[in-house]
């Protein structure tokens, strides 16, 4: 009877615990699914949408990045963040238009969400004049600059900042400018900059980067060899620019020397920095050593720009490239790939002088006496060869005579030509900055 006793009460005990087992399966089933716990909403991803955003027309200008960040506790752009609204919305600002960079939205949980943000550029139109440091200190051919400025000839300056001699038109603060003797106080460059803006007047301040015959020579004498193009037997590299002219674009401290005269033209407040002979010396590979180059010449410059391109944006300026014209078809020959340059360059300054075209070049009988044809044949080249990249195309046109008289009709074809071929803004070369103000429509 007691063994009776104690399995009834056993198996009274074992139902009752099924029942509660299936009594919390069902409250677990019930609330589980009509109430999500916190963690579980904290799991799922925000959800990010962003604003159109306005081009911008300056590296300067400042940038507002709007847009809706759904279940997100943190909003980023770079170092800056800021927390959504209640609904989501949020809004950053940001000094001056970013490069290449992305929006990050963080939840609670840690999760978050990316969106790459490519805020364009549109520069202005540039109807420009090259100007020698030595011309902007010389009152008549500053004036006869600023003449063309004032009646709406011209809308840009392109004012040197390092010439073909190596030499610094400004006092610059670049290191090894002073130690090489390199900075000089031929203008006051805060003074130019601020009298050509207050006329509304950009300045795109030019680099002879590669020639350098003032860095070479110093860098050669001070125990620097590696900082010069050298011939097979290991001596300077001489050309036709001089026997110790060409600096080695593979040396790092020749690439930061030039990406810091940039960086700092463009904190002083010039628009833009172009970059000039941006290449190998003209002639046989064989006969020129570039110590420490681990890969192809046309790389190593494509990758200089690449290299400078963020920190002269981050200063404030546009970044451009002079590339000779016959770089579209025979890159190797000076180490100028055009599609490669274009990726990192704002845009480039094919060099089309038609004195400098052989004879038929582009069917063209005598470029010379062919502004118009030369110049927008060639420009059908370039406009290939940067095609999927965001690089624009404003051409040096020819404003001098060499064996053939040009004047204000020979330099009108050939801006006409480039704006015939899609182009709408040029450089005017003249060594002597003597130019044709009659060639240049007022605007």
């Amino acid at each position: 009877m007691r063994l009776r006793s104690i399995r009834r009460r056993r198996s009274t005990l074992l139902a009752i615990g099924a029942v509660v087992i299936l009594v919390l399966a069902a409250l677990v089933f019930v609330f589980g699914r009509s109430r999500p716990s916190a963690a579980g909403a904290d799991a799922r991803p925000p959800r990010l949408e962003l604003a159109p955003t306005a081009a911008a027309t300056s590296y300067r200008d400042p940038v507002t990045v709007r847009g809706k960040a759904i279940g997100a506790k943190q909003v980023s752009v770079g170092d800056r963040s800021v927390q959504p609204a209640k609904d989501g919305s949020f809004e950053i600002q940001l000094p001056h238009a970013p490069l290449d960079t992305t929006v990050v939205a963080t939840g609670a949980a840690g999760d978050h969400v990316t969106i790459p943000l490519k805020v364009e550029v549109a520069l202005p139109r540039i109807r420009a004049v090259h100007v020698t440091a030595y011309a902007w200190a010389y009152d008549p051919m500053r004036d006869a600059v600023l003449d063309m400025a004032r009646e709406g000839r011209i809308d840009t300056v392109e004012l040197d900042i390092k010439d073909e001699d190596g030499m610094v038109g400004y006092d610059s603060q670049v290191p090894l400018a002073r130690e090489s003797g390199a900075a000089t106080t031929i203008y006051d460059a805060p003074g130019a900059l601020k009298q050509l803006h207050d006329m509304g007047i950009k300045v795109v301040g030019r680099i002879v980067a590669f020639r350098d015959p003032t860095l070479a020579g110093w860098a050669w004498h001070n125990g620097h060899p590696d900082w010069v193009i050298q011939n097979p037997s290991g001596q300077p590299y001489s050309s036709g620019y001089g026997a110790i002219a060409f600096t080695n674009f593979a040396s790092p401290e020749i690439r930061s020397y030039n990406r810091d005269l940039a960086v700092e033209a463009a904190r002083l407040g010039f628009d833009g920095v172009m970059y000039d002979y941006i290449r190998r010396p003209d002639g046989n590979l064989t006969g020129m050593q570039f110590p420490g180059l681990a890969e192809s010449p046309s790389d190593s410059i494509a990758n200089f720009l690449r290299d400078c391109r963020e920190p002269v944006h981050d200063a404030g300026a546009s970044l451009s490239a002079a590339v000779f014209g016959i770089a579209a078809t025979r890159p190797d020959e000076i180490a100028q790939d055009i599609p490669s340059m274009a990726r990192y360059a704002d845009f480039l300054a094919p060099m089309l002088y038609p004195s400098h075209w052989h004879t038929g070049e582009y069917d063209v009988a005598n470029p010379n006496a062919q502004p118009y044809d030369i110049v927008f044949r060639s420009l059908q080249d370039f406009r290939a060869r940067t095609a999927g990249t965001n690089a624009q195309i404003i051409p040096w046109l020819q404003d001098f005579s060499l064996g053939v008289a040009y004047g204000d009709a020979e330099v009108r074809a050939q801006i006409d030509a480039t704006y015939a071929a899609g182009y709408n803004g040029f450089f005017l070369w003249n060594p002597a900055v003597s130019y044709h103000p009659g060639a240049l429509a007022p605007n």
